[in-house]
């Protein structure tokens, strides 16, 4: 609520809202098709403009009235409890939660310097749903890593044995190497097509 007066008498007084966004409901449930377990909305905004904005977005959970400190503690007691927090935020209130976080970000087109500086990732086409795709493309990263890995090691593991038996020879060595890390290549290029690229 904005107030006007002039000599110490009211003239009026003037409710400003933001607008919530249209695709906002459709992000809050990509991220959890995504494996986030749980969405906070922690605002500075009245227990009325909060609540409103809650039910329009479908978060979990949100919280009202809050300073950046009570931000700030509201993420250590999460990580307390063991949880991976991920923060999102553009305001220059935000920057010492999002530094706080386990992953910070910021989103890039509207956000201030000082979320920018502190964020782990910075979103600059300020489109939140891309949150959920950077989600989807690194838990797919990690697969393929602990794929190539496991294949790099087994293959070695094998030859190894083979050799000490004696039934390995020097082509299969070569292939152990170079045959094993042209696989891997190949099987990270799978990172390249697909749902996650889009």
């Amino acid at each position: 609520l904005l107030y006007l007066a002039q000599d110490g008498e009211l003239l009026g007084a003037f409710a400003v809202n933001d607008p919530v966004r249209e695709d906002a409901a459709e992000i809050i449930s990509l991220l959890h098709e995504n494996g986030v377990k749980k969405c906070v909305m922690i605002t500075g905004d009245d227990e009325g403009a909060a609540k409103t904005a809650a039910l329009a977005t479908g978060v979990d959970e949100y919280i009202s009235n809050a300073l950046p400190e009570d931000k700030v503690a509201y993420i250590k007691r999460e990580q307390k409890r063991g949880h991976k927090v991920i923060m999102i935020g553009d305001g220059i209130n935000d920057a010492p939660v999002i530094s706080r976080a386990d992953v910070g970000i910021a989103m890039g087109a509207l956000g201030s310097d000082a979320a920018i500086e502190s964020a782990d990732v910075v979103i600059i086409t300020d489109e939140p749903a891309k949150i959920a795709r950077a989600i989807k493309i690194s838990r797919t990263t990690i697969s393929i890593v602990y794929q190539n890995i496991i294949l790099s090691l087994g293959v070695k593991a094998t030859i190894m044995v083979l050799s000490a038996t004696g039934t390995g020879n020097m082509w299969l060595a070569v292939f152990g190497d170079v045959g094993v890390c042209f696989l891997a290549i190949l099987n990270s290029m799978r990172a390249l097509k697909g749902k996650i690229s889009r």
